[in-house]
């Protein structure tokens, strides 16, 4: 699979004479293409209301793009993923560049720590952090402190010349 895009799918049950203008739902659903997105919407539609592709349709499937893609922002997300023992909730944190990459991360860490499939995880909420004070987690949080810089110890340097009379110093 791909990386995961954000679609917007509204669907609704198919006009009757006995609901003639039946309610419509609107999901934000995380796939990799339209196909399984819509795959994914009847999915949950089924699991909430009493309808199911046979007896609805789909109205609409739109792309959800990132307002600001190259800014860095927190995001917590809340999930539900079934293990062999049995079905568990949970909160993540994570520090991406949009919604879409925080859930793929997301998936990716689950299928590390977990051993969760795609088809076992359901994201129920992803929400973009705004303070650091609401960060809760500590892999996310010393990331946040102001002038961070990353030491690079073991710097090579390029000299220009073949042959050197000294050993060049690797250490700073």
């Amino acid at each position: 699979m791909g990386r995961f895009q954000e679609y917007q799918v509204i669907g609704r049950k198919l006009p009757s004479d006995k609901e003639p203008q039946p309610k419509l739902y609107r999901m934000r659903i995380f796939a990799p293409n339209e196909v399984v997105a819509k795959s994914r919407f009847w999915y949950f539609l089924r699991k909430l209301r009493k309808v199911k592709k046979a007896t609805g349709e789909v109205v609409a499937v739109n792309v959800i793009s990132e307002k600001k893609p190259l800014k860095v922002k927190n995001f917590g997300i809340w999930l539900r993923y079934d293990s062999r023992s049995g079905t568990h909730n949970m909160y993540k944190e994570f520090r991406e560049l949009s919604r879409a990459d925080a859930v793929h991360a997301c998936y990716q860490d689950m299928a590390a720590r977990h051993r969760a499939r795609f088809r076992s995880v359901q994201i129920l909420r992803v929400a973009e952090i705004e303070k650091t004070a609401d960060v809760r987690r500590p892999n996310i949080k010393q990331l946040l402190t102001p002038n961070l810089r990353f030491p690079l110890p073991h710097r090579v340097v390029k000299s220009r010349s073949l042959f050197l009379a000294n050993r060049p110093s690797t250490f700073y």
